[in-house]
């Protein structure tokens, strides 16, 4: 009996997590299961013990694996073990005695409100369907601070005509409404027509943004589309979507806008994940300290 199958059944549909989240859980027991198999002996993950489970970490560890990514993995097998435990095929749960690794929290990257000005205001974008499309993708994700999850499941009918916003489904499965710019909700009406000019009403009409083959846009070609056009503005190594939601929050933040209200916005569960944002904009007023105050040099 495939026990590892069993659970990813569980939590796809009685959890409901996103397919993002249920490949990595597949990835890790799947990675935990090959080292089992070459460096333990042991066949099947039920079977294995604390020595195996900690073996396996310090290899990860060992490995140079980022911290963050590490705490993942023993999250997915706390959670693989509990599945196990609660139906009995194993009476130990071999976790109880594994803590998670001290991460150390990094600033999120973000990028600084004149590239961004430059990139949306003077780079030229084609007024083919390719290019209103890819202006749009990056005004919606720097615009409104959604996920790249959330920007792949907007549906048409998710913008609304009538107040100029949008609904979001993020995560665990909870809406939010987040409000578009006039400039950006016209930027939507200009793509929806030229989006039906382009495919003479063959596009999937459910979701908002679409691939240059009319179907619904994936991940790859979002996040390919966000790295060519900030390779234009920015040195950061990391060019993804994300990092044009932080540069959301980190500006919203440093033009005075409430903490709560950015939470909401962002979908965040509670504050404590927002404010990070706090100390990003606390490093942008000592760097504005340091370049304005006359003493802050001597």
């Amino acid at each position: 009996m495939n026990h590892g199958s069993d659970f990813l059944t569980h939590i796809r549909y009685e959890k409901r997590l996103s397919h993002h989240t249920l490949t990595a859980y597949a990835n890790d027991l799947e990675q935990f299961t090959e080292f089992l198999h070459t460096e333990c002996n042991v066949d099947q993950p039920e079977r294995a013990d604390f020595r195996h489970i900690r073996s396996w970490i310090v290899s990860l560890v060992e490995a140079d694996l980022d911290k963050s990514s590490v705490n993942r993995k023993i999250a997915t097998l706390r959670s693989f073990y509990g599945y196990l435990l609660r139906r009995k095929v194993i009476d130990q749960d071999p976790m109880a005695k594994i803590q998670a690794l001290k991460a150390s929290k990094k600033l999120p990257q973000y990028i600084e409100e004149k590239p961004m000005e430059a990139l949306l205001d003077e780079v030229e974008f084609s007024d083919t369907f390719e290019g209103v499309r890819d202006k749009l993708v990056l005004e919606l994700l720097y615009g409104t601070g959604i996920r790249l999850s959330e920007l792949i499941g907007l549906k048409t009918v998710d913008v609304s005509l009538y107040d100029k916003t949008i609904l979001v489904l993020g995560k665990r499965n909870k809406h939010r409404i987040v409000p578009l710019t006039q400039p950006l909700f016209e930027l939507i009406q200009t793509y929806n027509r030229v989006k039906e000019a382009e495919f003479a009403g063959q596009a999937d009409s459910t979701v908002l943004i679409v691939s240059d083959k009319g179907v619904a846009a994936y991940p790859v070609l979002i996040q390919r589309i966000v790295k060519r056009h900030l390779e234009l503005v920015t040195t950061l190594e990391k060019k993804s979507p994300h990092v044009l939601r932080h540069s959301f929050a980190t500006h919203l933040l440093n033009r005075g806008a409430d903490l709560n209200a950015i939470k909401d916005l962002l979908g965040h569960s509670s504050l404590a994940a927002t404010q990070i944002y706090t100390h990003t904009s606390l490093e942008q007023l000592k760097k504005t300290y340091d370049q304005a105050h006359p003493k802050a040099k001597k």
